[in-house]
């Protein structure tokens, strides 16, 4: 079961956002519809099955990571149920990487450097074990805050920037262990 795979990167129409908020409805894929509206228009690419349904569908966010330091985007897909473990999420990935890289390939300053993933399918996760993967042309460069294996993807061509700042959090205070505890009075 195929289907044809649709750019529509900064090119959301109020309809093609409200085919995606459907899509997602129906497939209980995102929890809330500001989240999902949200998420349509980050689209990247659609996949639409004979009939034209959307039955597959990528997003990217731009993103820095704090240890990376240069701009990716963060990459998501989702395929309808009927449309999965058919060997076709490697090539829709593909797919949409080749999109956000021409479109990179277009700006003055490029605004990514290439597509970070967080693998959330344990499937997928398990099967790709190796550090760079030869298949996906992905690389492992860690695990995310919920442990799940992060991988990035770099466009071709793509030169390191300025690493950008680094966002620290606010100190919290000290607690000196070694110190002598203050007792309170007793009271009188």
């Amino acid at each position: 079961m195929s289907f044809q795979v649709v750019p529509v990167w900064q090119q959301v129409t109020p309809a093609l956002e409200q085919e995606l908020l459907a899509f997602w409805q129906r497939n209980n894929a995102i929890a809330t519809a500001e989240r999902a509206a949200t998420r349509a228009r980050q689209a990247v690419c659609v996949g639409r099955d004979a009939d034209g349904a959307i039955c597959a569908v990528g997003t990217a966010v731009l993103r820095t990571l704090p240890r990376l330091r240069q701009p990716t985007y963060y990459y998501r897909q989702f395929f309808d149920a009927a449309h999965r473990g058919l060997g076709q999420a490697i090539p829709f990935a593909n797919r949409a990487k080749a999109i956000l890289q021409a479109y990179n390939a277009g700006l003055a300053r490029p605004e990514s450097l290439g597509m970070l993933i967080e693998v959330e399918n344990r499937q997928l996760s398990g099967h790709f074990q190796m550090v760079h993967e030869s298949q996906t042309g992905y690389g492992f460069i860690g695990y995310s805050p919920r442990g799940l294996v992060l991988r990035v993807s770099w466009f071709d061509g793509a030169v390191l920037q300025a690493p950008a700042p680094v966002q620290r959090r606010p100190s919290r205070p000290t607690v000196r262990t070694d110190a002598p505890r203050l007792r309170s009075a007793a009271p009188a």
